[in-house]
C-alpha cells in the first residue's frame, strides 16, 4: 500500500465534494444532450431548448459555486485542492462554451444546420458522458483504469473534433460567399471546437488524480 492509499484511509468518507460533481456532470450531459437536439429539430422548435440550456447553465454555474464554498470551509479534502478546484473549473468552461455555442445559433439566427456542426455536437456529447464515467469513479479511486480509459477516449474525440473544425472552416471558405456567414457559421464552429477542448482539460485532471491515487 503507497503512502496516498495509506492517506486516504485515514480521510473521512466525503458526502459533499463527489456529490457535487456528479450532478455538476450529469448537468453537462443535459446540456449537450438539449444542444444535440437543438441541431437536428427545425427552426421553428428551437427556442424552448435554448431557453432549457440557458437554465442549465445556470445550475452548472451554481454547483461550481458551491464546491468552491466547500474548498473554503473545509480543511480535509478527499484529493489534492487544486485538483478539486481545476476539476470545477474545466467541467465548468465546458459548460460554458456549449452555453456559447447554443446562444450564438439563436443570436446570429444560424438557421442552417450543417453536417460539421451536428458532428461537434455529438463529439461533445460523448465525451460529456466519458467525463460523466470517470467522474463517479473518483468515489474510490480502485478502478482507475477506468478513469484513464474515459480519459484516452476523450482524447480520441478532441482530437476527431480537430479534424471536423478544421475540415468544416476549410469547406466554410472556399463554398461560403456571404461574409456575414463565414462569420457566424466560424463562431459557432470555434466555440464547439472549444468545447471539445475543454473536455480535454478535464480528462487531464481527471488523468492527473487518478496517477496521483494509483
Amino acid at each position: 500500500m503507497n503512502i496516498n492509499s495509506i492517506f486516504q484511509f485515514f480521510v473521512p468518507k466525503d458526502k459533499k465534494f463527489f456529490p457535487f460533481f456528479e450532478q455538476a456532470t450529469s448537468n453537462l450531459i443535459l446540456m449537450a444532450t438539449t444542444l444535440h437536439e437543438v441541431v437536428n429539430l427545425p427552426v421553428a422548435e428551437r427556442n424552448d431548448l435554448f431557453q432549457k440550456i440557458e437554465e442549465l447553465e445556470q445550475i452548472g454555474e451554481d454547483i461550481a459555486r458551491q464546491i468552491n464554498l466547500e474548498l473554503s470551509s473545509n480543511f480535509i479534502t478527499p484529493f489534492d485542492r487544486e485538483d478539486i478546484y481545476s476539476l470545477s473549473t474545466a467541467i465548468d468552461n465546458i459548460a460554458g462554451n456549449i452555453h456559447g455555442a447554443s446562444n450564438r445559433m439563436k443570436l446570429y439566427q444560424v438557421d442552417k444546420i450543417t453536417k460539421s456542426i451536428r458532428k461537434l455536437t455529438e463529439i461533445n456529447l460523448e465525451a460529456c458522458h466519458q467525463i460523466d464515467i470517470a467522474v463517479r469513479e473518483l468515489r474510490n479511486l480502485k478502478k482507475i483504469k477506468n478513469i484513464t480509459d474515459a480519459c484516452a477516449k476523450i482524447n480520441k474525440l478532441e482530437n476527431k473534433s480537430d479534424t471536423v473544425y478544421d475540415k468544416a472552416v476549410a469547406d466554410l471558405f472556399e463554398n461560403e460567399t456571404d461574409a456575414k456567414n463565414i462569420i457566424k457559421y466560424k463562431e459557432v464552429l470555434s466555440t464547439l471546437e472549444t468545447a471539445a477542448d475543454k473536455c480535454k482539460s478535464a480528462a487531464n485532471v481527471l488523468e492527473s488524480i487518478a496517477v496521483k491515487h494509483s
